[in-house]
């Protein structure tokens, strides 16, 4: 299938054109900055390269992963991310519907399911246990807002026009430090979001690869990512009271593993992501977990996720470059 891969210079791009391409897929990349596995450099907002992007490499499929994202809310203006998450899906769902393709993937984010209250910590009646049906959505920021407009149009295209549909909402995956959380910090923080909210890049890749084969039996659906928690329903209230007690259930050894990094497990668990869904319905299920974390820590064999605090996404590196010349 010959495939427009989006964002294909970024974080996850760099893992999943090269995945694509193992499998029998014919790349064609579109990023806003060069890289190895991009073809075409320039913005989404630009309809006429879109356009031409699609006709001229004959594409059948889009899977859209470039956005403008929430780090990026302190350089760029709002308007920025209408014209880039918007726009840019707008022009590209359309182009896909133009050229006849039958199947067009979103990466969204869970970001835009943290409304204030989630923000704010654990519900009345515990964790914040968020699956797809999980409602109101009401995002906190531009960054949420944008990528959830965007949700709705691939939605209406499919209403519209038929075209296969699969929104896929990913939980953290990024290598660089948080931007906001102090403590833990580093391969300590990631380690602890593997229970809730994280997966590796490499899972987050193989799920794109699983659904967009699968995307002609799904129709149109949305999806979290998200590592498997060990967790049930039945555990949110413990888990925003005492989630170490609750991890001790699952993983009796956790703590024990954790003293001797010199880490801590967290004390409470305030939302916990739910990626059944995408297992049920197209088969895709996190080959990580925690469990692959205490693994390593057990056999002093590295992180299940990468971990890299020096990281600048390429669009940073040229906007700091550009800086400097």
């Amino acid at each position: 299938m010959r495939v427009l891969l989006t964002g294909s210079s970024g974080w996850l791009g760099r893992y999943l054109a090269p995945l694509l391409a193992q499998n029998g897929h014919d790349v064609t990349g579109f990023d806003v900055v060069p890289g190895a596995h991009t073809q075409i450099v320039g913005t989404v907002a630009d309809r006429a390269l879109v356009e031409r992007a699609m006709g001229e490499h004959g594409i059948e499929a889009v899977i859209h992963g470039g956005a403008l994202h929430k780090p990026d809310i302190v350089r760029h203006p709002r308007q920025a991310f209408v014209d880039v998450n918007v726009t840019g899906t707008l022009n590209l769902i359309e182009a896909a519907v133009a050229a006849g393709n039958d199947r067009f993937l979103f990466t969204s984010t869970t970001s835009l399911m943290v409304r204030a209250d989630v923000r704010a910590g654990a519900g009345e009646r515990g964790a914040w246990w968020t699956d797809e049906d999980f409602a109101p959505l009401e995002p906190r920021n531009i960054y949420g807002i944008t990528k959830l407009a965007a949700e709705q149009l691939v939605r209406l295209a499919h209403r519209e026009h038929g075209i296969n549909v699969v929104i896929l909402r990913t939980g953290r995956f990024f290598p660089e430090d948080d931007d906001t959380h102090t403590a833990p910090i580093g391969e300590n923080l990631k380690a602890n979001e593997m229970l809730h909210r994280r997966l590796t890049v490499e899972d987050a890749a193989a799920a794109h690869l699983a659904a967009l084969e699968a995307a002609s039996t799904i129709g149109c659906d949305g999806f979290i990512l998200s590592a498997p928690p060990p967790f049930t329903r039945d555990d949110a209230g413990e888990l925003a009271r005492d989630a170490r007690a609750v991890i001790a259930r699952y993983h009796p050894d956790a703590a024990e593993l954790y003293a001797a990094k010199g880490w801590i497990l967290p004390k409470v668990i305030d939302r916990v992501y739910d990626p059944s869904r995408a297992e049920r319905r197209f088969g895709w299920r996190a080959k990580s977990d925690f469990g692959s974390v205490l693994a390593a820590l057990r056999h002093g064999t590295p992180m299940p996720f990468a971990h890299d605090p020096d990281y600048v996404s390429p669009i940073l590196a040229q906007e700091r470059h550009a800086c400097t010349s």
